[in-house]
């Protein structure tokens, strides 16, 4: 087991490879009433547990659909309906979609309560459930209504991801591979020899793999919680990405998108920041060599600028991109033309 501690408006641990429920029970108990949520599809994975706290479960729609301003609504209907004080938990049990609406839902109940995010996919583990984003979509845009509210605790189980398929694993490591490019070269080292299909039980390996891409998060977030300027490094590759999800009504998983977004951000980089062209071929060999996108349709570049847009990282009509000069090396590109976005976009168009 390690712990990487977070320092944000409080500070939280990320306990890595224990087990989680053994975890949970043992960080419950001083609360009276504790609301667990969790994707419908995975109700029979979801233990009754023995305590002598009163449990509400609480079951959400897969994917995307947990997002939704109208199932917010439900949310907070079932907090009053049972009652639910500040004095109360709630507990995330879910990948990217579940800890976000329900870090949301802790948010907003009462101004705030606590919970605890327990991920059970690879980009929960890395990405979603670490760092005090929480959030739910908009008819216009992915998590452009949210709030930063920090877990209490944040409990990574990698046992989950026997329950995962391929693809789903594929997904979450391109965020892995992400925080390698922007902070840290022994993960792409250790990606470098990565075997999807022989690795993918590897528990040990993909215990390594979480907690030094928790570390890199750990470090940015500690240093800017709120996104101010330093924070923004983590969403390198994100800005097409989401317009991606949103264009293809998220036909793709959060983390193939991403992929194309970060091969699109490296020609971007190499352009505007002198990425050299050995490591923006590296970004297309560890995304293909797991299996992820790293090309789009080349008519959608109109449709993918507006969406880009309205993205929560634009600030007036400008759009902000995320690059790197070499890895671990990342810097701001901003007040690019739609031409110069283009000139990116046509070589990862297809």
């Amino acid at each position: 087991m390690s712990i990487i501690t977070i320092s944000s408006e409080h500070q939280y641990d990320v306990v890595i490879g224990n087990d989680w429920l053994s975890e949970l029970i043992s960080s419950i108990a001083k609360y009276d009433r504790v609301a667990i949520f969790y994707p419908q599809s995975q109700k029979e994975l979801i233990p009754k547990i023995s305590v002598e706290n009163e449990l509400h479960y609480f079951p959400l729609p897969d994917g995307e659909s947990a997002k939704s301003a109208k199932t917010l609504a439900q949310m907070w209907d079932w907090m009053g309906a049972a009652g639910f004080t500040r004095s109360d938990l709630v507990v995330a049990i879910g990948g990217g979609t579940v800890t976000d609406a329900a870090g949301f839902l802790s948010a907003t109940w009462l101004r705030g309560i606590d919970w605890i995010a327990i991920p059970t996919t690879l980009a929960g583990m890395v990405d979603a459930s670490v760092g005090g984003k929480t959030g739910i979509n908009s008819d216009y845009g992915k998590n452009l209504i949210g709030a930063f509210h920090s877990p209490r605790k944040v409990i990574i189980d990698s046992k989950w991801l026997k329950t995962l398929s391929s693809r789903d694993i594929a997904a979450g490591l391109a965020e892995v591979i992400k925080t390698g490019f922007i902070g840290d070269q022994s993960i792409l080292d250790l990606m470098q020899n990565f075997e999807l299909e022989r690795d993918r039980n590897n528990y040990e390996l993909l215990n390594e793999l979480i907690e030094k891409s928790v570390t890199v998060k750990a470090g940015v977030v500690s240093s800017d919680f709120k996104e101010s300027f330093a924070r923004e490094v983590l969403n390198y590759g994100h800005t097409l990405g989401h317009a991606v999800e949103r264009h293809c009504k998220y036909t793709l998983r959060h983390g193939e998108a991403v992929a194309i977004g970060l091969v699109f951000a490296a020609h971007l980089s190499q352009i505007h920041c002198g990425l050299n062209e050995k490591i923006v071929q590296q970004h297309i060999e560890l995304l293909e060599k797991v299996g992820l996108p790293t090309t789009y349709d080349q008519a959608a570049l109109p449709e993918l600028q507006a969406l880009m847009s309205i993205d929560k990282k634009s600030r007036g009509n400008t759009l902000r991109f995320v690059g790197i000069s070499g890895v671990g090396k990342t810097q701001r590109i901003e007040g690019l033309s739609t031409e110069q976005v283009a000139d990116a976009y046509e070589k990862i168009a297809r």
